[in-house]
C-alpha cells in the first residue's frame, strides 16, 4: 500500500461500519490509478493454500455499455437465464424475515407499495442497468473447482468491497450479474473455463437516489454466535 492511501484511506473497522449496497451512481469513472490499487490491495485476500481462485473481469466504458444494454435487452425480451450455478437453496425462517425486511426498507425509500408490480418491474431492470454504476467487475472461478472454493472467492470479494469503502468507492454484490454468463464471456473472450458466480457494480455514489437512504442494521451477535469455555 502507498504512503497516500495509508494515510487518506479510512480503517478497517470504519471500512466495516460504512460499507453498504448502493443502488445508484455518478457518472463519474473512478481513476485507473485508483481502480489499480484497489484491486492491487484486494489481491492479498486469504485463499486455501494460496490458490487465489478468483477471476476478476472488470468492465468500464464502452465495454460496459454494451454488456449493461445486452443484459437490460435479455431481460425485457424475456430471455431464460443460463446460470452457471443454479442452486441458490432456500431461504426459511429468520432468513426469510431478514430478506424480507430488507426488500420492505428499500422499497418504501423508493416510494414502491407491495402492491405495486410494476414498481418493483422497475426496481428489478435497475440491477442490470448496474444502477448506473460506470463500472461492473464479473467475478468467478474455474469451473473445476467445487464449492468449498467459492469460500475464497467470497474472502476477496469481501476484501474488494471494504478496499473500495476504504478509498470512497461505493459498491452492490449482484447475484443477477450472474444470470447471463455467456454475455460475460463473450465480451471477455477466451474464458471458456471461467463459471461465473456474481457481479459487482461500483462507482461514486448519488446521494439523489432514493434507494441510497436504506440503512438495514444487523441481529444481535447472540443469533449467530456461540461462546463456550
Amino acid at each position: 500500500m502507498s504512503i497516500e492511501t495509508q494515510n487518506d484511506a479510512m480503517s478497517l473497522v470504519d471500512s466495516i461500519y460504512t460499507r453498504r449496497s448502493v443502488h445508484g451512481y455518478l457518472d463519474k469513472p473512478v481513476p485507473p490509478e485508483i481502480l489499480s490499487e484497489i484491486f492491487t490491495i484486494a489481491q492479498r485476500a486469504p485463499s486455501n493454500c494460496n490458490i487465489q481462485p478468483w477471476k476478476v473481469f472488470v468492465a468500464s466504458g464502452e465495454t460496459r455499455d454494451k454488456i449493461r444494454d445486452r443484459l437490460v435487452s435479455n431481460v425485457k425480451n424475456g430471455v431464460p437465464s443460463n446460470q452457471d450455478y443454479k442452486d441458490r437453496g432456500n431461504f426459511e425462517d429468520e432468513y426469510k424475515t431478514r430478506r424480507r425486511d430488507c426488500a420492505f426498507a428499500m422499497y418504501s425509500e423508493m416510494g414502491i407499495a407491495r402492491e405495486d408490480r410494476e414498481g418493483r418491474a422497475r426496481a428489478g431492470l435497475r440491477n442490470f442497468e448496474l444502477f448506473d454504476a460506470p463500472h461492473v467487475a464479473f467475478l468467478g472461478m474455474d469451473k473445476g473447482f467445487g464449492h468449498t472454493v467459492v469460500l475464497d472467492v467470497g474472502m476477496y470479494i469481501q476484501t474488494l468491497m471494504l478496499t473500495m469503502t476504504a478509498h470512497g468507492i461505493a459498491s452492490c454484490a449482484q447475484g443477477s450479474m450472474r444470470q447471463y454468463p455467456d454475455v460475460v464471456r463473450e465480451f471477455f473472450p477466451g474464458n471458456d473455463n471461467i463459471n461465473i458466480l456474481v457481479g459487482l457494480s461500483f462507482g461514486y455514489e448519488d446521494p439523489d437516489v432514493p434507494a441510497n437512504n436504506t440503512r438495514i442494521g444487523r441481529d444481535d451477535i447472540s443469533a449467530s454466535v456461540t461462546f463456550k469455555d
